[in-house]
């Protein structure tokens, strides 16, 4: 008897589960027609555009979806009278890197040295991990206000314009190098944090979080507004690349001027510039981590993680909250304000369109996906999220949607990031002493 009830109760679950698939499916249905069922083409002659309906993809969208909320249904079923937990082979793995966290970042920094002179690495391949490591140094600028201070910053990508303008202005207007620069577009950006800190010293979460957004937005029209200083959407081109100890990466240099391949001893090549860019920003990725983890081990490094935990607790503990928010805004910015300077001279143009909010919505998305306060998991999401997409060129117009896909099944699975365990930055006693 008690098998015909358990029989009878699994066969009344399939009506629900089923009717939620179907639903599901004609949700896929209405919104596939017109993304991916309508396709704009050249007209024959040149006469303009016309739409194509594709209703095989359509189909297979819709069978794809049915099926996978299917599935997902009996798993929920399966998962009926018991918490819904991560799968054991997810948890093995995060546990499985946090144990070798340290070993995994010293191999990647071996890595990253030998990248350049491995036997796969051509031109394509340096460019996107010079890309990786601008948006791991804006990931662990950012980690210190969100993921240590605890305080959501949706306008990260104003300190990053701001470096980038800063040095773009001093090389036009006080013919500046990039090295002379470097320390006057972090300090500007510094600058902007600690007026951006001012108004929000009160305000916490969603609201923080608006204000944020509402001033990367006000730094960005700004910079198309002002355009006589800016350059307003036109941006400011011919801006100076950095040079090897004042030998510039030319094929031809001005007389008396000895270039880095005549210096060397080298046949001329682009990819010398490339390498050397690439090494810039890996170098100042490391120093920006390293100066990172020691200021978590310093008091102002403790006192942000008691006021991401509890900002009344931590006034109680005697931290004053107010230098405590300008100091993360700070740094943070200022950690940006380097990224961008690099980003200007990497690129040789900038204009407003290169800092939308995207761009913050990207670096919140590495930090978050990384896991809050995790210097190597900021470098793994940074991975996954510029790598992804251009593993997902061959699928043309859905790149996106994988990249999307990608993205909500992370959260669901480790939905505290990557590495959601970190080394703790104090310990009362010694590991592993059993106290």
């Amino acid at each position: 008897m008690a098998a015909i009830a358990e029989t009878a109760t699994s066969r009344l679950q399939l009506g629900p589960i089923f009717r939620d698939a179907v639903l599901a499916a004609l949700v896929a249905l209405v919104l596939s027609g017109p993304i991916m069922g309508l396709q704009t083409a050249d007209a024959s002659g040149g006469q303009g555009l016309v739409l194509n309906f594709r209703p095989a993809w359509v189909l297979w969208t819709v069978g794809v979806v049915f099926v996978g909320r299917l599935l997902l249904g009996f798993w929920w079923a399966h998962r009926a009278g018991r918490a819904v937990e991560t799968p054991r082979a997810l948890k093995a793995l995060g546990a499985f890197l946090a144990r070798i966290e340290t070993p995994l970042g010293y191999a990647g920094v071996g890595f990253a040295i030998a990248l350049p002179f491995l036997w796969f690495a051509d031109r394509y391949v340096i460019d996107v991990a010079t890309t990786v490591l601008i948006y791991v140094m804006l990931g662990w600028g950012l980690n210190v206000v969100v993921g240590l201070a605890g305080l959501l910053d949706l306008g990260y990508v104003a300190f990053y314009a701001v470096g980038a303008y800063s040095f773009a202005l001093l090389a036009h207007h006080f013919q500046f190098t990039f090295w002379e620069a470097l320390p006057l577009a972090g300090a500007f950006a510094a600058f902007f944090g600690i007026v951006l800190g001012f108004p929000v010293l009160r305000l916490r979460g969603d609201y923080l979080a608006i204000v944020t957004l509402g001033f990367g937005e006000i730094i960005r029209i700004v910079l198309i507004n002002w355009w006589h200083v800016t350059g307003g959407p036109n941006g400011i081109s011919n801006i100076p690349r950095p040079s090897f100890f004042g030998m510039p990466f030319q094929r031809n240099a001005p007389e008396g001027v000895t270039t880095f391949h005549q210096f060397f001893g080298l046949e001329f090549s682009p990819e010398h510039r490339i390498i050397f860019l690439y090494f810039v920003i890996l170098a100042l990725a490391l120093i920006t981590n390293l100066f990172t983890l020691r200021l978590r081990r310093l008091p102002i490094g403790r006192a942000w993680e008691a006021l991401r935990e509890d900002e009344i607790a931590c006034r109680a503990l005697g931290i004053n909250p107010t230098n405590t928010k300008l100091s993360a805004f700070a740094i943070g910015a200022m950690l940006g304000g380097f990224a961008g300077a690099f980003f200007a001279t990497r690129q040789g143009f900038i204009s407003p369109e290169s800092f939308t909010f995207i761009e913050s919505a990207i670096i919140l998305a590495i930090v978050v996906l990384g896991g809050m306060g995790s210097q190597t998991g900021v470098v793994l999401a940074a991975l996954v999220l510029v790598t992804l997409p251009e593993f997902g060129r061959q699928f043309a117009e859905f790149r996106m949607l994988l990249f999307g896909a990608a993205m909500v099944a992370i959260m669901v699975w480790r939905p505290r990031g990557l590495l959601a365990y970190r080394e703790p930055s104090i310990r009362l006693h010694r590991k592993g002493s059993g106290a």
